[in-house]
């Protein structure tokens, strides 16, 4: 009889988490615990900055469109510290794996945008090495170009960029545009001749833009036909 009942204890002891599975509230997973591997960790830190990237430059954009000076300058230090955050983590990645160039151009991006131009251009060289003609390094650099008045290396840029890749080519393009607005309602020093001398070379290669993209566009409409 004490046999019979120490055994039906362990039959009911037995169902116990059965029933709990089957009708009670839903168990938590047990997931396996696997170390990632330096590579995985560095793609996981890239994410996170990218998206403190977005948060940034959607605080610049802000600043850029207030005229209320409180208001600008707290958008300002947001963005400033957003691009701060990404840049370490941008950091970490590379350091987890050297060979991330997307993470490298990112490095290059947050210290443009701090300010840091020539670290900035080293992580673009960087990027730039490990993948030869990589668009958004060539495009951001150009950028870089620009701030540091390098106007020829700049020009270089949109050329590389106009072969490749016309939506970033457009993207420099305009950026140029910006700079030259800004070198002439800006402080007195400007070298009043050579913001003309791009001024009329952006208009020209505009003109060249417009035309070669109409000529893309008949060609495709009567291969369709």
């Amino acid at each position: 009889m004490r046999t019979h009942l120490a055994l039906a204890a362990c039959v009911l002891v037995a169902a116990v988490p059965v029933a709990r599975a089957a009708g009670g509230a839903p168990m938590p997973s047990m997931p396996a615990h696997r170390e990632q591997s330096p590579q995985e960790q560095a793609k996981g830190l890239y994410n996170d900055g990218i998206r403190d990237v977005r948060k940034a430059d959607g605080f610049q954009a802000d600043a850029n469109q207030l005229n209320d000076a409180g208001k600008k300058d707290k958008a300002l230090r947001k963005a400033h510290d957003h691009y701060a955050s990404s840049q370490t983590k941008f950091l970490q990645a590379v350091k987890l794996d050297p060979n991330m160039y997307e993470a490298w151009n990112y490095v290059g991006y947050t210290n443009r945008k701090l300010g840091n131009y020539d670290i900035a251009l080293a992580a673009y060289e960087r990027a730039l090495s490990l993948h030869p003609g990589y668009p958004e390094a060539l495009e951001y650099r150009g950028e870089a170009f620009l701030a540091l008045k390098r106007i020829s290396e700049a020009q270089q840029a949109y050329l590389d960029l106009f072969a490749a890749n016309r939506g970033l080519a457009d993207k420099l393009l305009s950026a140029m545009k910006g700079w030259i607005d800004g070198q002439r309602t800006g402080t007195a020093g400007n070298d009043a001749t050579a913001v003309d001398a791009l001024d009329k070379w952006v208009q020209e290669r505009a003109q060249i833009a417009g035309q070669t993209a109409a000529l893309t566009r008949e060609g495709a409409a009567s291969s369709w036909r």
